[in-house]
């Protein structure tokens, strides 16, 4: 790995540019290069999957300003190609797939989307767990499965969305548990909401956090999951620990993915390595968790939508970044003159045609 990483740094301090001039790129070519592991990575059928899953606490309005039925309208939006995520997708040439992982609603089984739905939403875990161990393994086991499936398709740079109303108040639960911070900094507005129904939103996560006793499942990622999460987020956690099991790209999108990765990385230590963070979502306590991860996010837009759609705008800046470490001229190849002394100089490069 070492004997790898400093054939493609030198690869990448050789070409016609200062050192370090391409930024967060140059970074990007070096990670995918050893994700790889060759000097001529490649990014093939890079691809967008959407789960979406309904939450109990939801249908009581506690944590939501919008209604548990916008999951199921989200995603027939999806199926009609009008989303955010949609756009993009056909915008960037990505492959869109939708998943029902646990959607209140009867959906036509004729639908285009990935019919796998564990239940009708999970159960309110303000009573009681929010799904039983085993709908959480078999959950995230269908997550492997998915992926493994786009794996045979020749994909090799993948990313995850979600659809589900309530899921920021998992994604709140679930951080807090693992980093240690507090429900306050954890919970945002999530789909708008205002002040008052904010503090509700704190007020019933700090009760279920202490109903759960969800400090002592910081090392039970498959317990704490179950306790609180949501069938979405389980099958993201099953198919980013595939991907990274089958050694591809992973494109981590805004917060409830990073929840997800919060657990997958307990459950693939190395799983870091194979992940580069879209962007920084405007979800207040985003930047918290990126920092907690030692992440790096790419882009800084504002946006909190989910979907994917940070990973879909992500996704043309990796395959930038193995570009230019594919095609761009070297020093030598372009005969470049005075190569040292311009870098040194930071002028600009003076190439002999």
């Amino acid at each position: 790995m070492n004997n790898m990483r400093q054939k493609l740094q030198d690869v990448i301090d050789n070409k016609t540019k200062p050192q370090g001039a391409l930024g967060l790129l140059e970074d990007i070519a070096l990670q995918v290069g050893l994700i790889q592991n060759t000097t001529s990575p490649s990014v093939i059928s890079p691809t967008i999957v959407v789960f979406a899953g309904d939450h109990g606490i939801a249908a009581k309005g506690l944590v939501n300003p919008f209604p548990q039925a916008v999951t199921a309208q989200m995603v027939l939006n999806f199926v009609a190609g009008g989303a955010a995520i949609n756009v993009f997708c056909k915008q960037h040439n990505l492959q869109l797939f939708v998943v029902d992982a646990g959607v209140n609603f009867d959906f036509d089984p004729r639908l285009p989307i990935v019919h796998n739905k564990i239940a009708k939403g999970t159960a309110n875990y303000l009573e009681q767990a929010a799904m039983t161990v085993e709908q959480c393994k078999e959950a995230i086991a269908f997550g492997k499965l998915m992926v493994e499936r786009i794996r045979h398709n020749n994909c090799n740079c993948i990313g995850f969305g979600e659809m589900g109303i309530g899921n920021t108040s998992a994604a709140a639960l679930i951080m807090s548990a693992i980093t240690g911070q507090s429900i306050e900094l954890c919970a945002g507005r999530g789909t708008g909401t205002n002040d008052a129904q904010l503090q509700t939103k704190i007020e019933t996560l700090k009760d279920v956090f202490a109903l759960h006793q969800l400090q002592t499942l910081k090392e039970d990622p498959i317990q704490l999951l179950a306790t609180v999460g949501g069938f979405e987020i389980a099958m993201m956690v099953g198919a980013m620990t595939a991907a990274a099991e089958n050694d591809m790209i992973i494109v981590v999108d805004g917060f409830i993915a990073t929840s997800a990765l919060l657990i997958a990385q307990q459950l693939h230590p190395d799983m870091l390595r194979y992940c580069i963070f879209a962007h920084q979502s405007n979800e207040q306590a985003h930047a918290t968790m990126l920092h907690f991860l030692g992440a790096k996010p790419l882009l800084h837009l504002g946006m909190r939508l989910g979907e994917g759609t940070g990973a879909a705008l992500a996704m043309p800046l990796i395959q930038s970044a193995v570009n230019f470490l594919n095609q761009m001229a070297s020093f030598e190849s372009a005969s470049v003159s005075g190569a040292k002394q311009a870098e040194r100089a930071d002028v600009e490069l003076i190439i002999n045609n």
